[in-house]
């Protein structure tokens, strides 16, 4: 183990601020036990709340210092930049609506960011946001963490080996049940509020989950799409179930289906992939087996830490095979991952890390605005924004 010293002055984990993920959040435990698991970082600062006294009672809760814990994301970047042992990284976990602006403040004073998905709200901030992080000196990371789980990572090592040939189909979906009726709760009211989720629901909610894998696994990037998208539950203002195909640059075809009212479904994302030597599979819900069959031959079940798994997934798998690992542990791995980018842009060393990044989160954001453009247009194809 490390020992902290003038030797080794990274031992010492990174310090960490929070905006968002306060009293009765789901998302911000979910990322500070992500960047708990290795030990990378230490949170001790936070503007938890937009209004002040939760946020006070949810940076004690957490055992923040009292003047380590603000009212607002502003007040933190400008404080926590001069001091001293100020936080040298900030997670963003917030409804979309707040992470541009959250974003660029800790940008723009050189402090790296790791925001929850998607983007931002609407496109327009996104492009201000990707202008903003070109002009910073700091890192921007996004936590599509699926991205971290290691069959993933071997299902993207199968297709960049050549091992599917020339890619042909994609299907990929991620259906719920958890917005099949009207409900109101924290996560329901801001999930189908368009100015705090953005003009996608379902879309923007889980369809750019769906989109971001496809698209990390295979490597292709969709020029045009045509969906059809629905808001079943009478009122709802966001939709909440999408059909969309796919025309991929280099003439791939995809088809992608999100949906949050299919009841028996919980969290339900899988991933199709099909070439002319073979095809793939991966269930986000057996997340330890991808099913590989190559064209002719018996479907193999290649298995986390088994038999044919390639030695460069190891490091993204912590506990041995047939022992539960997925969630908590793909979004560690963004972190981890991440925490390695940060030292190493310390250290002015070169950075290679598979954490999505503000491309990645263009490409979502993209993808939300063409669907409703499209289904505007009764599913007409249209492209991707530039």
């Amino acid at each position: 183990m490390a020992i902290e010293g003038k030797d080794n002055p990274h031992a010492r984990p990174i310090r960490l601020g929070m905006v968002g993920g306060g009293k009765d959040a789901f998302i911000g435990a979910v990322h500070r036990i992500a960047s708990r698991i290795d030990g990378r970082y230490e949170l001790v600062a936070g503007a938890l709340s937009s209004t002040p006294e939760k946020a006070l009672e949810s940076g004690r809760a957490l055992g923040l210092k009292e003047d380590r814990t603000y009212a607002s994301f502003a007040d933190m970047a400008k404080r926590e930049a001069r001091l001293k042992d100020g936080i040298e990284a900030v997670a963003i976990v917030t409804p979309n609506h707040v992470h541009y602006p959250a974003a660029r403040e800790f940008l723009k004073r050189g402090i790296h960011v790791i925001c929850d998905k998607p983007l931002t709200s609407t496109l327009a901030d996104a492009k201000k946001l990707a202008k903003a992080a070109e002009a910073s000196d700091a890192m921007f990371f996004l936590t599509h963490n699926y991205t971290g789980y290691p069959m993933v990572r071997q299902a993207r090592e199968l297709v960049e080996n050549g091992d599917l040939g020339t890619l042909r189909i994609v299907q990929v979906e991620y259906p719920q049940d958890w917005l099949t009726v009207e409900q109101h709760n924290k996560q329901a009211d801001w999930r189908t509020d368009p100015s705090r989720t953005g003009l996608g629901g379902s879309t923007g909610d889980i369809g750019t989950h769906a989109y971001n894998l496809a698209c990390f696994v295979t490597g292709l990037a969709a020029e045009s799409l045509a969906a059809d998208l629905q808001s079943f539950v009478p009122g709802r203002k966001v939709d909440d179930n999408a059909h969309v195909m796919l025309r991929f640059a280099g003439g791939a075809r995809g088809m992608l289906w999100c949906s949050q009212v299919a009841p028996g479904n919980e969290n339900n994302l899988k991933v199709r992939v099909y070439g002319d030597k073979g095809g793939l599979e991966w269930h986000q819900e057996n997340p330890n087996y991808l099913y590989f069959t190559p064209f002719g031959q018996p479907m193999r079940v290649l298995t986390r830490g088994g038999a044919g798994m390639s030695a460069s997934i190891g490091p993204a798998t912590r506990v041995p095979p047939g022992h539960p690992e997925g969630y908590l542990e793909g979004f560690a791995n963004l972190y981890k991952e991440a925490a390695d980018a940060i030292r190493a842009h310390q250290d002015g060393k070169p950075i290679s890390s598979l954490v999505p990044g503000i491309d990645a989160g263009m490409a979502g954001v993209r993808f939300i605005d063409a669907c409703v453009r499209s289904s505007a247009k009764n599913a007409a194809w249209v492209k991707l924004d530039g």
